[in-house]
């Protein structure tokens, strides 16, 4: 199996859909304004500097998707889609999954797949690993499922997906995972070409070191 990985958020999206997601809801008038565009902002300065407590985030993320019915939630994502996402995909995504045609492409991503699996489903990537949203008849409950898919979480998730296919990293041949983020180190470190997108300083700084391409989708 040769196994091609991307991280989502900063790396084949130009933005972060999880911000997006948030800030969205607000311009909706579905989250409150002054109570919410504050914290939604602190949680991304956290992640973007390592020090994200991914449990905190979570609750105030998964929340506002038990407060309303699932039929309204999909209304408004397909909204976010269009107005917010597609305009975020980086213009080189395409031509960098094309590359990976032959091989079996996997999105893995710290963001909840309630976001994420329209996203993945329009770039033409059939494998997910995400974090999971609780939901009961359909319905969220504003809890996770399992593991959080971030940091070394991923790659536990990783290896949870493998096992569910019959396999284990002995069956992979050769690996990538493409990535922007400092929280990516545990997994890029575990494939055999880790390669940095738009990477922030932190990444940039330790791909050079160790020899990882640099390259940029924008």
């Amino acid at each position: 199996m040769r196994l091609a990985l991307f991280d989502l958020d900063n790396t084949l999206l130009a933005g972060d859909s999880d911000f997006e997601w948030a800030q969205f809801l607000i311009e909706q008038g579905v989250l409150d304004r002054e109570v919410y565009e504050a914290r939604n902002q602190a949680f991304y300065d956290q992640y973007k500097a390592g020090t994200l407590d991914i449990h905190e985030f979570l609750d105030f993320q998964l929340k506002p998707l038990a407060r309303h019915p699932r039929e309204q939630l999909d209304a408004w994502h397909a909204q976010f889609m269009a107005r917010k996402v597609v305009p975020m995909v980086a213009p080189g995504t395409a031509a960098l999954l094309k590359q990976h045609a032959n091989d079996v492409c996997v999105i893995v991503t710290a963001t909840n797949s309630f976001v994420t699996r329209p996203i993945a489903d329009h770039l033409g990537i059939a494998h997910l690993i995400a974090t999971e949203p609780e939901a009961v008849q359909g319905e969220f409950t504003g809890r996770v499922v399992g593991t959080p898919s971030f940091r070394e979480g991923k790659v536990k998730r990783l290896e949870e997906w493998l096992a569910l296919q019959g396999k284990g990293w002995s069956d992979v041949s050769e690996s990538w995972f493409y990535s922007d983020s400092l929280n990516d180190l545990p997994l890029l470190a575990r494939v055999g070409n880790p390669v940095a997108v738009d990477p922030d300083a932190t990444l940039k700084a330790h791909a050079e070191q160790a020899g990882w391409p640099v390259i940029s989708l924008r």
